[in-house]
Formats: structure tokens, sequence, C-alpha cells
């Protein structure tokens, strides 16, 4: 898309019953960028307007059918967005009154010069992208969550940090992977603020917790009418962000019926608001983030191949707060600092209160830390911060790596774990029994129990097919099971 068409295309209705007027209109809009759909009357610019949306409506005053003042009229009932602007040539100063006290955004005169209209429709675009801009703050204030800065020094944060430094300039699909609380959103919002579009929106949407019946107006916006309870029409995120960045976390949580009109959007840089049947372009950087395996969902036909593909030309990795352990302190110190708010000397914290931050697992992550650290505030009242003043977890030290099971296997155990209970009696116990060695057990109990009928057991087990077999190949390459 083109420089000239982001942030400042509009959609534009020209109703005038002059066919040379239409026929430059037609040409002449589109070279600055705009689209333009041409009418001869009132009445066929008024179901032009209950069929689409368009940023303006330009009306000659006088046309048959309606005029442009009886149209203006009905066009704060049907699409309050649209700026109207009356073209006429017969002025008076009593015309230009009553369509300014009607709504309309302003008055041109027949024969208009083309700078007058330029400058006009330059400030429905300002005004438009204004209104994107404030609703957009709006929504990143109510969802904006985690700490303001990317703190650590690790290897793995320092790698995250020179990923974002060569991606953040360019307009590449991005997809960032990681646990619950490692910070996704704080990356997207980086990758956002280093970018040409760090002065338009940022728009963060979380589709997990969209309404399932309304995730598509949510995203695409909706027409008045287009279903019950689409009293007024309105503009979906993506028109919000028109010119910025759309953030969807958790996309693995999005229906596939979404998920094609995502890829359509992806790969044409259109959308099409619910009850509507004409696209229109916006530009929008995507760029999504998910906890989920989408190669599993994949397999499970839960998620979109194609979709996969477009989303993650770029994919950025976010390690869990347990392996970046050393970037605790310096974590929990900026914590200090940021939750310091509450008044009083900045508080210290204890060695003790550091060891037990340290020996943590950290299942939440850094946003676990984050709460733990305002918990830890609030009760050490300006003092030392020792351990009674964190969460009630109890600390424990870093399990050995000989000792941790796989992730799939502990998505195994999680997933299964009323069937592991139900089964528990066919487990042998053993003095020196490891996890691997109960998920061995489990799978060929399992296994037995369907008569090797894998996709019975896999259904049994809460996992995915593919899941199972690459399960089964791994025990096979130990020899705890047979072909």
């Amino acid at each position: 898309m083109s420089d000239n068409s982001r942030g400042g295309s509009l959609r534009i209705l020209f109703a005038d019953d002059e066919t040379h007027l239409r026929e430059l209109m037609q040409m002449e809009l589109p070279r600055l960028g705009h689209d333009v759909t041409v009418v001869p009357d009132g009445l066929a610019a008024l179901k032009a307007l209950e069929k689409g949306s368009f940023d303006v409506a330009l009306m000659d005053m006088r046309m048959p059918g309606l005029t442009g003042i009886e149209v203006l009229g009905k066009v704060r009932a049907i699409c309050p967005d649209t700026a109207v602007i009356i073209l006429t040539g017969h002025a008076t100063v009593d015309t230009a009154v009553q369509a300014l006290r009607l709504g309309a955004f302003d008055y041109l005169t027949k024969p208009c010069k083309w700078a007058e209209l330029e400058a006009i429709l330059d400030r429905v675009a300002e005004r438009r992208d204004l209104s994107h801009k404030a609703t957009a703050l709006e929504t990143r204030l109510k969802q904006a969550e985690g700490t303001p800065l990317l703190v650590g020094q690790s290897p793995a944060m320092a790698s995250v940090r020179q990923l974002i430094d060569t991606i953040a300039p360019t307009d590449a699909g991005v997809l960032i992977l990681g646990e619950t609380g490692t910070g996704k959103e704080l990356v997207a919002r980086n990758l956002h603020d280093r970018s040409r579009r760090s002065g338009a929106a940022f728009v963060p949407v979380n589709c997990g917790a969209l309404p399932e019946n309304l995730v598509e107006s949510e995203l695409f916006g909706h027409r008045k009418g287009a279903f019950t309870g689409a009293e007024t029409s309105r503009k979906g995120l993506f028109e919000v962000a028109n010119g910025g960045t759309l953030f969807l976390d958790e996309i693995g949580e999005l229906d596939k019926s979404v998920q094609v009109k995502l890829l359509r959007f992806l790969e044409s840089g259109e959308i099409r608001r619910v009850g509507e049947n004409d696209p229109f372009r916006v530009d929008v950087r995507v760029l999504c983030a998910t906890h989920r395996d989408l190669r599993d969902m994949i397999a499970e036909d839960t998620f979109r191949e194609d979709l996969y593909f477009r989303l993650n030309t770029f994919e950025i990795h976010l390690p869990s707060l347990r392996e970046r352990r050393d970037d605790i302190p310096n974590l929990a110190t900026h914590m200090l600092k940021r939750f310091h708010r509450y008044g009083g000397p900045l508080p210290e914290i204890s060695d003790a209160a550091m060891q037990a931050l340290a020996e943590h697992h950290w299942p939440g992550n850094v946003r676990e830390l984050a709460n733990a650290m305002e918990r830890a505030v609030i009760l050490a009242a300006g003092g030392v911060i020792l351990p009674d003043h964190l969460p009630n977890f109890t600390p424990r030290k870093a399990v050995a790596p000989a000792q941790t099971a796989s992730n799939a296997s502990g998505q195994l155990m999680q997933s299964g774990v009323k069937t592991i209970i139900s089964h528990a009696a066919h487990i042998t116990a053993g003095p020196n029994l490891t996890l691997r060695d109960v998920e061995m057990q489990f799978i060929q109990t399992v296994l037995e129990k369907h008569g090797g009928n894998k996709p019975a057991a896999a259904k049994e087990l809460g996992i995915s097919l593919k899941t199972l077999y690459n399960k089964i190949n791994q025990l096979q390459q130990a020899g705890a099971v047979d072909d």
C-alpha cells in the first residue's frame, strides 16, 4: 500500500446529476488516494449510504428525487460518522446556514476550486484519524498491563531485543509465542513504537475475551440493523487501527470462520463490515500472540495452516521467568519503583526475600512477579521486604534438566489428569518412579485398553493424535512400547 493511502485515504460518495462532474470525480479523486462511488441523484445516494459505509458524502444541493439537504437530514440517522459536504451553484447565506445547522461538515459553491475541495477532504481525514486515535487510546488504557519496559539482561532477553530492533521498522507479520504472563503485549508495543507507525494507533485486543457472537463485529464493524441489537453503525477495531498496528492476543481462540476473514485482509488489505456488501481498504499492521501450539491446532483442524504461514513471517519466542532467573533481581527492583506510588520511602528487598523470589517456580511468569511485588510494597509500608510480605508460595529449587519432563509430557499429564486418576490402579508404583516412567506406563495402559486404537487413546488422553504419535515415537526409542 502506498504512503498516500495510509491514514489519509477516504471512502467518498459523490452525488450529482451532472454527468461530466461525476466522470471528473471518478477519475480525479482516486488519484489522491481515495475510493469513490458516484451516483446521479439523491435517492441513489440514500440507497448507497444504506448499503455501504462512507467517510464523506459530497452532494449537490439540487438533484432529482431528493435534494442534498433532504439526504443530509437522513444521513444523521443512517450513518452519523459520515461527513456531508454540500455542493451547489445556488449559494445563499440561508442555505449555507441550513446545511450547517443540519450537521453538514462544510459547504462549497460551484464552480469550486480543486484546492478548496482537497483542503476540506484533508480536514475530514484528520478528524477521522483523531477519532480513531482517541478510541484506540481509550482501548489501550482499558487493556494496558505488564511492565512498561523490557527489563532483563539475560541472553534470552538480549536475543528478543535484537530481533525486535531488526523487524520493528518493517511491516512484516510477527507471531509472538510464550506462556501466559511473559509479556507478549509488551513486545508488540515495542514493535509498534519502533516502527514508522509509532505516531498512529496501537490497538490491543484479547481474542479470547471477545463475546463469541460478536467477534466479527468487534473486529470488522457492522451496519445498523445487521443483526439483532445493532441499533447503530459501528466501526471495528481494524478501522480504529487504520494507519497503525492491531495486536491480536490469543489468536488461537479465533473461530475458523473469523480466521478466513483475517486471512482475506492479510492477502488483500480489505475488510467488510457485517451487513455490508462492499469491502474497503485499511492500512493496518497485524501482530499476533498466543500461548498455544498452533501447529498442534492445525493437526487438530482448529487453526488454518495458510493463516499460520501468513502470520509468522517472524516468530519471537518469549522465555518463561523460570528460564531467565538471572533477571529476577532487576525485575523485582524495577517493580518496586513502579509500585512506589503508594507513598512512603522506597522499600528494600531483604536477602531472604530475594532468595525466595529466586527459588519460586513462577507459573504466572512476570505478571505473577508483578502481583507479588505490589503486595509486598503495600505490606512492607516503606520498610524492608521480608519473606512474610510475599504471597504464600513455597520456594523450591530449580529442577535439574535431567529430571524435567518435556513440554508435551506436561501437557499430557495436565490435560489427562482425570484419566490418570481413574487408571491409577493400573500404574505400578516404585520408590524411584519418575514422571516420565509414569507417562510411559500410562500411555501403555490406555493403548492396551483401546486395543491399540490410537485415535481413541488420544481422545481419552485429552491430546491431539499428532502429539500421541510423537510420544509413542519417543517411548519406542526408549524401548517402552512396541510398534
